[in-house]
């Protein structure tokens, strides 16, 4: 046997690992097999406690009628009733047999001596008792001393032993058949009444399959009436589960709701912080280059009003597009050389930080992807931004791209301090920020890499992170153009 066969035939020998059904059909097949068992044994023991008794009465007769008027052995002596036409009969007076009287049907026989000295040496008595004689079987045999005589009357077993054995053969072929009737018909009505519990488990498992995390959720799925009657146990669960999903529905419908009003407020907020800014940087600018003369504490606030404007509007526009992303607005899809992307990218990169070791590895090949041009160019340059900004001076950061069949893996490498594994799982996440793990040479807005992952899956694409000390990779995964 395979460990495979193995293993399954030790699930199977586990009932943990079974099935309601199958459980089930195991405790009414169980339960009538003791039941049946209990009843045919003691109908067996009573029946055969019956015949002993009335072969015992038989055998007692029969030593009367041995001792009738003529004295022991005068009697008639002939078959006795209930003893299948079959007897014995010993008369001892003196030490001597004086009658020795085997019947069988219309045969009269004697009893050799070897049998009359096996019954001499049973130690029979007025009750009889059963001794097995060679030759002959067992015997039901009983002694008693009349007019100064011994007389022995026996009765032969086997009668009783038919109809023993016949009536336990019917009680063995019975219970086999019952078990076999009850075992199809058990597991017939088993499954039926669970078929009910069986709908509400695909049900369940339908709606565990749908996208719950957001937009708009439609819970469709409900049980049928007939599945959700509060009489019985199963429809008690059923119930139970339509309650459970209108409830759901509801919360995720309000949930949605929520979301909606949350972004459009942002995109509104976004949209309409465009113009006043734009205005305050412009009013900033055109001071500074006012003619007159402006005190030097003067003109460096309005340089601190322009850069942090200007960095406002940044953040602004990252929320706007975000905004847009969420509410499903489709982007720009055209033929994008990620490979001429990348190169750009990482020339900006290197001149915004000529402190760091920036390289590149590509393919001998342009690497093309359907997209957003101006949106994967922020993908990239998000990404070594992201890497100049948590990484320290000298950190070698490497981009490279492959081609893996349908698929475009962009990846950007570090060898910088790493990720915090508290942050792993949530670094995608609007408004995510680094700790002391990884120090920020200047502002960052933690919408960053918000905007990677919320790009790449407008783009049918996908991204990752892998990161430990000393080995931090970003990794885009995007559908190719075909080839």
């Amino acid at each position: 046997m395979t460990a495979s066969g193995t293993t399954q035939a030790r699930s199977w020998l586990d009932p943990s690992g079974w099935s309601l059904t199958t459980k089930l059909v195991a405790a009414v097949v169980g339960l009538f097999l003791v039941i049946t068992v209990a009843t045919s044994t003691f109908t067996v023991i009573a029946l055969e406690n019956h015949l002993l008794n009335q072969i015992d009465q038989d055998v007692t007769s029969s030593l009367v009628r041995a001792g009738g008027p003529r004295g022991p052995g005068g009697g008639n002596g002939g078959p006795i009733p209930g003893g299948g036409g079959e007897s014995l009969l010993v008369v001892r007076r003196d030490g001597e047999v004086v009658v020795n009287r085997l019947e069988s049907g219309r045969t009269i026989g004697e009893l050799s001596t070897q049998q009359l000295v096996a019954l001499s040496r049973a130690g029979l008595g007025p009750t009889p008792r059963t001794v097995e004689i060679e030759g002959l079987g067992d015997y039901r045999v009983a002694a008693a001393r009349q007019g100064g005589a011994t007389v022995v009357s026996g009765l032969p077993m086997a009668g009783i032993d038919k109809i023993v054995d016949a009536v336990l053969g019917l009680v063995i072929g019975t219970t086999i058949a019952g078990l076999a009737l009850v075992a199809l018909g058990g597991q017939w009505l088993i499954r039926r009444n669970l078929a009910p519990l069986q709908r509400v488990a695909h049900t369940a498992t339908q709606v565990s399959r749908l996208e719950l995390d957001s937009g708009a959720v439609a819970l469709a799925q409900r049980l049928p009436a007939a599945d959700t009657d509060p009489r019985t146990e199963v429809g008690q669960v059923g119930l139970a589960l339509n309650n459970m999903l209108d409830n759901v529905e509801g919360a995720l419908k309000a949930r949605h709701e929520s979301e909606t009003q949350v972004r459009q407020f942002v995109a509104d907020a976004s949209h309409e912080l465009r113009t006043p800014l734009a205005s305050i940087r412009g009013y900033a600018e055109l001071s500074r280059r006012e003619r007159e003369p402006v005190p030097p504490s003067v003109t460096h606030a309005l340089t601190r009003v322009e850069s942090e404007s200007l960095r406002m509007q940044g953040l602004v526009e990252d929320l706007l597009l975000l905004a847009r992303l969420d509410a499903g607005r489709p982007l720009e899809s055209e033929p994008v050389d990620l490979s001429l992307l990348a190169m750009d990218a990482v020339s900006d990169a290197h001149a915004a930080a000529p402190d760091h070791v920036w390289e590149l590895d590509l393919p001998d090949e342009p690497v093309e992807v359907p997209g957003d041009r101006a949106r994967l160019h922020q993908v990239v340059a998000n990404l070594l931004a992201n890497a100049r900004t948590h990484t320290p001076p000298g950190t070698r950061v490497v981009t490279s791209l492959r081609r893996d069949g349908d698929h475009v893996r962009l990846a950007v490498h570090d060898d910088g301090p790493g990720v915090p594994e508290t942050l792993q799982d949530s670094v995608f996440e609007r408004f995510s920020r680094g700790d002391e793990a990884r120090n920020r040479a200047g502002g960052s807005t933690g919408l960053g890499l918000s905007i990677v992952d919320a790009v790449s899956k407008s783009h049918g694409g996908r991204v990752a992170l892998d990161s430990r000390p000393g080995s931090t990779t970003f990794t885009v995964e995007l559908p190719a153009s075909p080839a």
